[in-house]
């Protein structure tokens, strides 16, 4: 079979896309106008009385979830949250997987962890 090759000479679109690219002129960023362009991570807000007074505010699940199995036991939690994660070969990774994707079996074990804040302060 012979296929001829219309095409040879023009040029694809990335060619066309890359020498118009070539074509433009870079100018340099001055320093003043770097200081003007802060990112949005550089401006910080303080925390609101609301936040501070919240028990999970800046604390992470696997925080909460190591506390309350130092706290309690796997055994004790499966007993309160009844998921597979706790009662079955319980391991972190597992629960935080199924926590993160599950609003309220989340809500649970944040109630419980409320509930170990209030005995530790007694």
């Amino acid at each position: 079979m012979d296929i001829k090759d219309n095409h040879k000479n023009e040029p694809t679109d990335k060619q066309m896309q890359s020498d118009e690219l070539s074509n433009t002129e870079l100018k340099p960023i001055k320093n003043e106008e770097l200081n003007e362009k802060k990112p949005a991570e550089l401006k910080k807000r303080q925390a609101t009385e609301e936040q501070l007074n919240n028990p999970f505010h800046g604390v992470k699940l696997v925080h909460i979830l190591e506390r309350l199995i130092a706290y309690y036991g796997w055994e004790y939690l499966g007993e309160r949250v009844n998921i597979r994660c706790f009662l079955y070969n319980p391991t972190m990774k597992s629960s935080l997987g199924f926590l993160r994707k599950t609003p309220w079996a989340r809500k649970h074990v944040e109630d419980i962890y409320l509930e170990m804040l209030d005995e530790i302060e007694e």
